[in-house]
Formats: C-alpha cells, structure tokens, sequence
C-alpha cells in the first residue's frame, strides 16, 4: 500500500478526482515537455459529465497559464479501464510533441496509461502487507497498535506530515465557521455551518447539542471544499468534512492531544488505505459509498484508536460504519459538490460516532470483518448503474429541476 502522504493531501475544493487529479497530471506534463507552448486537454467519462460544476476545465487552464489550454468535453466515448479519464497533448506551434492518458483514481491519485505507478510519483511498496485481516494479525503478533504499524512501516518524519494534515483540518473548520454567504454556483446553496454551530436549540439536550456541534464542524469543511478553499482529502474532497468533525469535537470536550490526535489520523490513514488499496474512493468509479462510505469507516476506526480500543474494536468499528452506506449513491445536483453532498458528511460524521459505541458493546459477537466489507462495497460500486457513479444523470440530479437554474 501507498504512503499516507498519497491518502491525506492539502489541496483546493472541490473535487480531488476532478481538480487535485488534473491539476498534478497537468503538471507532470509541464514538467516533461517545458517546451511546450500550448496544450489541448480531452475530458471523458464523469470527468466530461461533472466537469463543468468541478472546475475541472478552469483548474486545467490555471495550471497550464500563461500556456494556452484548450479543453474539450468528450461526453460520448466510452471508458472502460476508468470513468475518469483525460487525454492531455502537449504542442510547439503546430507540431505534436506528446500525447499521454491519464487516470484520475480518487483521492487526487493520477495514473498513466502504459507507464509504472511510480511514474505517476506513486510507490505502492510502503506498506507490505494489504488487508486489515494481515495488518491486525501483525500488531497482535507484535503487540503494537495500528499507528506504531504506521510509524514502523514510514518512519517518525510521518507524525510531522500529519501534524501538518492536523492543522490544516483545524483550519479549515474555523474558516468554515467564520464565514457566510452563498456558495459558488447556480443552486444558490447557502452557507450553514455557522449557523448550526450558533443556533442552540431552545431545550437542548447533550445529545442535542453533539448532534449539533459536529454537524456544524463536517458542514464547515464541506462548504469551503464547495467553495474552493483548502481543505484536506479523507480520502477525498467530497467527503473531507467526516473525519475532521469527529476528532475536533472529541479533542474540544475531551481535551485529546494533538499528539492523539495524530495517532488517530494514523490508524484512520490505514482504514482508508486498504480501502483504497482493495476496492475505491472514486465516485465515478464506486459511488458515494467509496467516498463518503470510506471517510466514515475512517472516521469510525479513528475514534476507535482514539480511545485506545483493541483491534478487534477497530475492525468492527470501520466495518458497521461502511456497511450502513452500501450502495450509496453519487448523484450531485449539477455537478456541484453541493447537494446533496455537503449535508452527506454530516450525517457520516455522527454515524462514525454511532459506529464507535456499536463496537464498543457488540464487537465480540459480530459476524462480518471490515475485509469483507471492503469487497462488498467495491462489487456493489461496480454493479450501480453509470447514471448513479458521478455523472449527474441519475437520482436527485435528474429530478431537480436543473433547466430553471441560471449556470454561469
């Protein structure tokens, strides 16, 4: 498996698959041909279908100013290695110097067509083993937990890039909570977080008021990801409000360090990874169940780590948070990372929590291991219809009515 580093990216909304993924594979193709004085960039699959509402062509033209880029949405070709794909050429004057496909995976990860992973700056060496069945068998034989198999597998300087994954989380949720208006966009969609983070309910109970706060945390960073900001992926930026809502809220009332805190991103980091390893965080590949299904088993493993479970805890934990979310579907409202996107990580957020005392009581007696899960879900993604896998053709986006909306 890959190095946290490629799980946990600093970047800007909204999309990882969608702006992170082209924005690095136009510049590796900078990078390769520094010569170059235009580009033509080809979208296809849910990157040509949700382009549009991503950014996908305006984070293209960006990376590649003061160059010329001209990009073309290809609606119509099929792709079957992987519904995000894009074509980019790199031009002098009329001559053609390349052409390279890239593979847009999730999370930001790119791919190249023909080429290693490593290539793509992706080493899948860094952790040996792949599933968490492997990995909790290593740590009882061992007698470490799952952030020491992190330290073990990375090395020290690791906490310090998730330190930094830590801040920026922090961030994030205090930009979201500070600011109002409307979001970008032809929905209209009004920022809420602030609102939920202020508005106490007029008898409000303990649960209540959790229910409350971390809804306004996972509200935060959803909407600065809608927006634009900075943000992180976990695992992607659909569905970055989870986990940093959780263990915000449980450093606020239960005072966890930092230093916990990291440790938490750590064994939530492997969830993730074997997930991502096993199945998928692509929308377009797998449905919101890889995105947001995966950021609440991270969230729920996280937790788990957090209050020093055992490893059995942890497994259970991720497992019930993913299985509730089998066959969720990725269906945004004009390919925006809006609707219903934004109030998806909220829900996640207090299920991740929900996930956490399930296993805590129950997870002796479960039948199902996250393994399992994992596969469940990759098989399901796979059998949901394109028009459900990103592509703004299916569920809620078919059915509001869109053409009344003024896009700009």
């Amino acid at each position: 498996m890959q190095s946290l580093k490629e799980l946990y990216k600093i970047g800007r909304g909204p999309s990882s698959s969608h702006t992170i993924g082209p924005e690095r594979a136009a510049k590796l193709m900078l990078a390769r041909y520094p010569h170059a004085d235009r580009f033509r960039a080809t979208l296809f699959g849910s990157l040509a279908l949700t382009g549009k509402g991503h950014n996908t062509d305006m984070v293209l033209k960006k990376t590649f100013a003061p160059r010329a880029c001209d990009v073309v949405f290809d609606r119509d070709t099929p792709t079957p290695v992987h519904p995000n794909t894009l074509d980019i050429a790199a031009y002098e004057g009329e001559k053609l110097c390349a052409a390279l496909r890239f593979y847009s995976v999730g999370g930001g990860t790119i791919r190249i067509e023909g080429e290693p992973e490593e290539n793509a700056g992706i080493d899948d060496r860094v952790y040996p083993l792949s599933t968490f069945d492997d990995i909790s068998a290593y740590c009882k034989k061992h007698n470490i937990r799952l952030w020491q198999y992190v330290r073990e597998c990375e090395g020290e300087a690791v906490f310090a890039y998730l330190e930094e994954i830590w801040q920026q989380m922090k961030a994030s949720i205090h930009e979201g909570l500070t600011t109002t208006g409307v979001l970008p966009g032809c929905l209209g969609t009004q920022r809420r977080a602030q609102h939920l983070f202020n508005q106490r309910h007029i008898d409000e109970s303990a649960q209540t008021k959790e229910n409350r706060l971390v809804c306004s945390y996972a509200f935060a960073v959803s909407e600065q990801n809608a927006a634009g900001g900075t943000i992180v992926t976990a695992p992607t930026c659909g569905s970055c409000g989870v986990l940093p809502s959780v263990l915000y809220y449980m450093q606020d009332t239960r005072g966890f360090s930092d230093e916990a805190i990291v440790r938490a991103l750590a064994a939530g980091g492997v969830i993730g990874n074997v997930i991502k390893k096993n199945a998928s965080i692509s929308g377009a590949e797998c449905g919101c169940q890889a995105e947001i299904g995966s950021a609440c088993s991270m969230a729920a493993g996280a937790l788990a780590e957090l209050f020093e479970m055992g490893l059995d805890q942890i497994d259970a934990a991720a497992e019930i948070a993913m299985e509730h979310h089998l066959g969720l579907t990725c269906d945004p409202i004009a390919g925006l990372v809006q609707i219903p996107c934004i109030e998806r990580n909220a829900v996640a957020a207090m299920r991740a929590i929900n996930a956490l005392s399930l296993a805590n009581f129950l997870a002796d007696s479960r039948k199902i291991g996250f393994d399992l899960i994992v596969k469940t879900m990759y098989n399901t993604g796979r059998d949901l219809l394109n028009n459900y896998r990103e592509t703004s053709s299916g569920g809620l986006a078919k059915y509001y009515p869109v053409d009344k909306l003024h896009f700009e």
